[in-house]
C-alpha cells in the first residue's frame, strides 16, 4: 500500500503557498521576476519561532534585489493560509515562520487512525528486487559479537527497505570452499587423531582452529561413526569437513533464529565452483581484456578501474583467490538472480573491498553503483560503565550464543541498531537487562504498555477519530509532529542505508508521549478534549508497536 509522507505534503503546500505568493507580488510590480527561485522548507531548531520556515529570501535576495526582511514582509503578506496555516511571520533576517492550525493537526491524527498498520509505509523503492547480504559468517566456529551487530543492522535494513515499497531478500553466504575450509578439516581430523591415539599422537597444525568446539565435533563425529580409518586421510578429511560443517551450519541457523533473524537465502560458495561459475566469469573478464598473466598467475587489471594495484584471480598453482570467487558471486547475484540493487552488511575493516567490487562490476559490465556497502565498526562490551571480557566456553571472541544467554534478544536488537554502523559502540550489558528508564528499550516499551493500560481504563473501543477537538496545547502538538514525523523517518532510513534513525526516533517518540501524559489529562476533561486526546494516545500506541514491529520486537501490553 503506498502511503504519502505528511511530513514531506504540508512542506509541499507550504512551498506552493510561498511561490503563489511571490507570484503575486511579481504580477503587482513589488518583486522582480527570476529566471528561477529556489528555497527549502524546514522545522526550525527553535520551535517557539513556529512549526515551519521557508528561507525563501535569504535565498533569492540577489535575484529579488531588495533586504531579505522586505522580501519576506511582502511575501509573508500575501500567502494565503486556507484552513491549515494559523499564522505566517518573519523574523530574523527574513526568515518566513508558519504556525499550523488546530484543523491541521487533527487531519493527522485521523489519518494516523485511518491508516493504522500502514502508517509509515511508502513506495519510493516500490518493487525495486534487492538483496540484503549479512553476517556471512565463515561456518569454522560460532558467530561473535560483530556478527551479532551486523545482523541486526542488516535485519533492521532489510525491514526498512521493505516499508519503504522494496522487494526484499535477506541472504547469508556461507563460505564453505577455499582455505579456511581445508584447515578447519584438517583441525578435526587432528582432534579426531589425538581422540583415538592421544594427545601427543599427532601434530596440530599451527594455523588450525584451537576452539573447543572443535574438539567436541571431533568427538561427535566418533560417537556417531564407530568405524574409523585413520589411514585413508583425505577421504577422512573430506568426511569430517562436510560432518562439521553442516553442524556448525545448523547452529547458526538455531542461533540467529533464537535472535529473530530469518533469511529468504543460505548462498553456498560451493555451488560457485561446481557450477563452473568462478571459471566463467574469469572467462568474462579475459574477453574483456582485463586479465593478463605474471608469474603463472593471472590478474586482474584493477589498476586500470580506479584500483591502487592489481589484482591476483588465479594463483599460480591454480587456484581461485577469494576475490576472484566474491567477484564470481556478486555477477551471480545481479545477472543470474536479477537483484536490481545489492547491499552487503561487512565489517569496517573490508573498507578496501568495495572498490574492488565495484572495480570488478564494472570490467563484467554491470553498474558499480548498483552496489552498496554498509561498513559497520567493532563493538565493545561493557559491564556497569567499564570494558568486560564474558567466560566463555568455544574459543577467543564471545560468541552471539553467549551474549544470548545474558540478555533478552529483543534488548540485542536494540541496542545493536542505536547507534550508526559506522561508529564504534559500546554494548553495557547491564543496561541492557535494567528495569528502568535508564534503558532505552525499556522506556519505549514502558511507553506502549502505559498507553494500553490507559486504554483499557478509558476507552470501550478504538476512536475512529479526533471529534471535534483541535489541539492546541503545546504537549499535543510537540506528539503530534513527531508521529508525523515517522513516514519521513522510515525513508530518510532507507536512502541513507542507517536504521538506527528507527531507534533513535522511538526514543524520542516515548519521551514526547511522556512529557503529554504528565501535562494532559484525559479524565476528568470535558468530553470533546478527552476525545481528542484518547484518539492522540492510540495513534502514538500505533506508531510505537509499527516501528517496533518494523525491529521485530515485541511491543508489550503490561510490564
Amino acid at each position: 500500500m503506498s502511503v504519502q509522507n505528511p511530513l514531506e505534503n504540508i512542506k509541499s503546500i507550504i512551498k506552493n503557498k510561498v511561490l503563489d505568493a511571490y507570484e503575486a507580488c511579481v504580477s503587482m510590480g513589488i518583486l522582480e521576476r527570476a529566471d528561477t527561485v529556489d528555497f527549502e522548507v524546514e522545522i526550525p531548531k527553535d520551535t517557539s519561532n513556529g512549526d515551519f520556515s521557508a528561507n525563501f529570501a535569504m535565498k533569492n535576495v540577489k535575484y529579488l534585489k531588495k533586504p531579505p526582511a522586505v522580501i519576506g514582509r511582502e511575501i509573508a503578506d500575501r500567502i494565503d493560509k486556507g484552513e491549515i496555516i494559523q499564522s505566517v511571520s518573519v523574523a530574523g533576517p527574513g526568515f518566513i515562520n508558519f504556525v499550523l492550525s488546530g484543523r491541521y493537526y487533527a487531519d493527522q491524527v485521523n489519518n494516523i487512525l485511518e491508516l493504522s498498520d500502514d502508517f509509515g509505509t511508502s513506495d519510493i523503492f516500490h518493487g525495486q528486487k534487492v538483496l540484503v547480504e549479512f553476517v556471512s559468517a565463515n561456518p569454522t566456529g560460532p558467530m561473535h559479537m560483530g556478527n551479532a551487530r551486523g545482523g541486526i543492522i542488516g535485519d533492521c535494513l532489510s525491514s526498512v527497505l521493505s516499508a519503504a515499497g522494496a522487494d526484499v531478500s535477506r541472504e547469508f553466504y556461507v563460505n564453505d570452499a577455499g582455505n579456511q575450509v581445508a584447515l578447519f578439516g584438517q583441525s578435526l581430523y587432528a582432534r579426531l587423531y589425538q581422540l583415538i591415539n592421544g594427545p601427543d599422537s599427532i601434530e596440530f597444525p599451527d594455523d588450525g582452529y584451537h576452539g573447543d568446539d572443535i574438539k567436541e565435533l571431533a568427538a561427535l563425529y566418533a560417537e556417531q561413526n564407530p568405524d574409523i580409518d585413520l589411514k585413508d586421510r583425505d577421504k577422512l578429511i573430506d568426511s569430517l569437513t562436510q560432518f562439521g560443517l553442516e553442524k556448525n551450519i545448523l547452529r547458526m541457523q538455531k542461533d540467529l533464529e533464537k535472535y529473530k533473524i530469518h533469511y529468504n537465502t543460505w548462498f553456498r560458495e560451493s555451488q560457485l565452483h561446481k557450477s563452473g561459475y568462478v571459471a566463467k566469469t574469469i572467462e568474462l573478464l579475459e574477453k574483456a581484456g582485463a586479465i593478463y598473466e605474471k608469474d603463472g598467475a593471472k590478474w586482474f587489471r584493477a589498476t586500470e578501474y580506479g584500483c591502487e594495484k592489481d589484482e591476483v584471480m588465479v594463483k599460480a598453482n591454480g587456484f581461485y583467490t577469494y576475490y576472484a570467487v566474491d567477484l564470481a558471486y556478486h555477477r551471480n547475484k545481479f545477472n543470474e538472480r536479477g537483484f536490481e540493487r545489492c547491499i552487503n552488511v561487512l565489517g569496517a575493516d573490508h573498507h578496501g573491498h568495495v572498490i574492488r567490487y565495484k572495480a570488478g562490476l564494472k570490467a563484467l559490465g554491470i553498474d558499480p553503483q548498483k552496489l552498496d556497502v554498509v561498513l559497520m565498526q567493532l563493538v565493545r562490551l561493557m559491564r556497569d560503565g567499564k570494558p568486560f571480557k564474558m567466560s566463555k566456553r568455544t574459543g577467543k571472541s564471545i560468541t552471539l550464543s553467549d551474549l544470548l544467554d545474558e540478555i533478552p534478544a529483543d534488548a540485542a536488537r536494540f541496542f545493536f541498531n542505536l547507534n550508526r554502523s559506522e561508529s564504534v559502540m559500546d554494548f553495557d550489558l547491564s543496561l541492557a537487562v535494567k528495569q528502568d528508564s535508564d534503558n532505552p528499550l525499556y522506556y519505549v516499551q514502558y511507553a506502549h504498555a502505559r498507553i494500553c493500560s490507559i486504554l483499557r481504563n478509558v476507552a470501550d473501543s478504538r476512536p475512529s477519530d479526533c471529534g471535534s477537538y483541535l489541539f492546541e496545547d503545546e504537549h499535543e502538538r510537540q506528539l503530534i509532529s513527531i508521529l508525523t514525523s515517522y513516514p519521513d523517518t522510515i525513508v530518510s532510513a532507507a536512502l541513507s542505508l542507517e536504521p538506527s534513525k528507527v531507534t533513535k526516533y522511538l526514543i524520542d517518540l516515548a519521551g514526547s508521549f511522556h512529557s503529554f501524559y504528565n501535562a494532559c489529562r484525559i479524565k476528568g476533561e470535558e468530553q470533546s478534549i478527552a476525545a481528542g486526546r484518547l484518539a492522540l494516545v492510540y495513534c502514538t500506541k500505533t506508531v510505537i508497536k509499527n516501528a517496533l514491529r518494523l525491529m521485530n520486537i515485541d511491543a508489550p501490553e503490561k510490564m
